[in-house]
């Protein structure tokens, strides 16, 4: 039963019901502020693209960032990328405007991670949380893309990552948490050699991405650093649990004046509020994030 129709019965029947029922909706109505409340304190980091591209709120650098390749941030400027790869675009987004990633292949644009996600520390956990809407079939082009990505290094050393991998036998969406190389991968192996269950992914085959549909991706990392074979990596896709990386040693260690939360790498599409939390968030939280109505933003305007 609906909250509507709960409290429709309540009006028409005793007084005493009717009490009951107004106690419960209302018991309901502080869970829901006193998570939203939580959710609010473990904030980091937020970026709506509603007020420009620099973040809402930032624990660090609010400002966005363009570079011309991932390997080449030390000679990054300031704003979008001066060739419209990337552009502001009004109304287009979740929650009013929204990021557009124009061109798969060109310049990256990215936030400083010091101070905006907790850098990686003893018995580290962290959340990550945004919005993409694309049409997989239509949009993107064959091969990878990166939506986001968080390291210091490279792809497959201590990063984060979320991809889509175009091919002809279908576009799977899968989440990607590399331990230090020197951990996940001592010997060197090729990662073609590597049997699936040691890779540090998790693929979702039929994802559900779409044109104009708008789907909600999040990611928590809980008890990475603690030297133990127990850090465990989750996506969650519109408010459910949609794959988990199988506990490992997940020690993870970046450079913080190189730490970037990069956007769109190779992808085409759009990208709306984005969120950094210091904490591992449950998976009720997750589910309020998803539910906002106005985005992360109802955290920080209550």
């Amino acid at each position: 039963m609906n909250k509507i129709a709960f409290s429709s019965f309540c009006i028409f029947h005793s007084p005493s019901i009717l009490g009951f029922c107004c106690c419960i909706l209302c018991l309901a109505s502080l869970k829901s502020d006193a998570q939203e409340a939580e959710l609010a304190k473990a904030l980091s980091f937020h970026a709506s693209f509603d007020n420009g591209i620099d973040a809402d709120f930032a624990r660090g650098d609010r400002q966005l960032w363009n570079a011309p390749a991932i390997n080449k941030r030390d000679s990054a400027t300031m704003g979008l990328p001066v060739g419209g790869e990337v552009r502001l675009e009004q109304n287009a987004g979740r929650f009013g405007d929204a990021l557009r990633f124009i061109k798969g292949k060109g310049p990256m644009v990215f936030y400083n991670a010091e101070k905006n996600i907790r850098l990686p520390e003893s018995n580290w956990s962290a959340t990550i949380s945004f919005w993409l809407s694309t049409d997989p079939a239509n949009e993107l082009q064959e091969g990878f893309c990166d939506p986001l990505q968080i390291t210091s290094k490279q792809w497959d050393d201590a990063a984060i990552f979320v991809e889509f991998e175009k091919r002809a036998a279908g576009i799977p969406f899968r989440l990607g948490v590399y331990a230090d190389k020197s951990v996940w991968n001592p010997t060197g192996r090729k990662f073609e050699t590597i049997p699936a269950a040691e890779r540090p992914l998790t693929s979702v085959e039929k994802p559900p991405f779409s044109a104009g549909k708008w789907t909600h991706v999040a990611v928590v990392l809980n008890n990475f650093n603690t030297s133990q074979p127990n850090g465990v990596a989750m996506l969650f896709l519109d408010g459910k649990k949609a794959g988990e990386i199988s506990p490992r040693n997940q020690t993870f260690t970046w450079d913080s004046k190189k730490a970037s939360v990069m956007l769109g790498l190779s992808y085409i599409g759009l990208m709306d509020d984005l969120a950094l939390f210091d904490r591992a968030l449950k998976a009720s939280e997750i589910e309020v994030l998803y539910a906002l109505n106005s985005g992360v933003r109802e955290l920080t305007s209550k």
